[in-house]
């Protein structure tokens, strides 16, 4: 048995906060059980009118773009801001307003590291250069929006609410149980500092990825315009003109050949 030890993190990426990703041992395991939840496919399920909700709202916006029903697009920023929406709303629910304007705190965050990345000099961050600032400026307002919005939830909580319809909600309720679980010992589930890096780990880890992921198949169904129309007549046969389901799917099986072709 051999343990392959993670490099160690750079200090920059660390303004970005470490999350499961990052764990190492004990650490990573509890927080892999805790975390889990979320990822159950009946907790997707609930999620899914939050994706078709979005994906009309950009189809909108083009449809708004043409008088003629024909133009040219840069579908990619269209695509990054979908993914923005659908992880905002998924991962904060009614709070989405704030939890975008947090997202895209992380996302000018993240472009400054890797500026700053690109010409690495030791010693340089700790300089009070206006990029530096920024930066510290930018973490103090990810951390006090977070907080408040945790703090609003394990508010609502002790009321007797029940908040499990998102990221922030299901991961609450998990670390809530954990803790019960072991004689109510907070030293075993997450403090709420890394329930914030894991939102923030949630963001960075999705976002880009995914909207690489439907630009990629977008240009590939673009480039065979006959499994295009596959695609859509299969799409069109299954749900016609009704809001897709979780069900109808499941029996999408040219577009999930589609979509493993994509991560080929």
């Amino acid at each position: 048995m051999h343990d392959f030890v993670k490099p160690k993190l750079s200090p920059l990426f660390k303004l970005l906060g470490t999350g499961l990703a990052n764990y190492e041992g004990e650490q990573w395991r509890i927080h892999r059980k805790i975390i889990s939840p979320a990822f159950y496919s009946e907790k997707l399920k609930i999620m899914s009118p939050i994706f078709s909700q979005c994906c009309d709202e950009m189809i909108s916006k083009w449809e708004e773009m043409s008088s003629d029903g024909k133009f040219e697009i840069d579908v990619r920023p269209f695509v990054q801001t979908l993914t923005c929406d659908v992880i905002s709303k998924t991962a904060f629910g009614s709070s989405y307003e704030e939890g975008k304007r947090i997202f895209e705190l992380i996302k000018e965050q993240a472009k400054l590291i890797m500026i700053l990345r690109n010409f690495y000099i030791p010693g340089w961050r700790y300089l009070p250069t206006t990029t530096h600032r920024r930066m510290t400026k930018i973490d103090k307002d990810m951390q006090a929006s977070l907080r408040a919005i945790i703090n609003k939830r394990k508010k609502a909580m002790m009321d007797g609410e029940v908040l499990n319809n998102d990221l922030l909600g299901i991961l609450l309720e998990s670390n809530k149980k954990e803790i019960q679980e072991n004689g109510n010992n907070k030293n075993v589930g997450m403090s709420d500092q890394e329930v914030l890096e894991e939102c923030n780990a949630f963001y960075l880890g999705g976002q880009e990825t995914t909207s690489v992921l439907v630009v990629w198949t977008m240009i590939l169904l673009s480039r065979y315009p006959n499994w295009q129309a596959r695609a859509r007549e299969e799409v069109l046969q299954v749900f016609g003109n009704q809001m897709p389901n979780n069900d109808g799917i499941s029996r999408l099986k040219i577009v999930s050949i589609v979509w493993l072709t994509s991560l080929d």
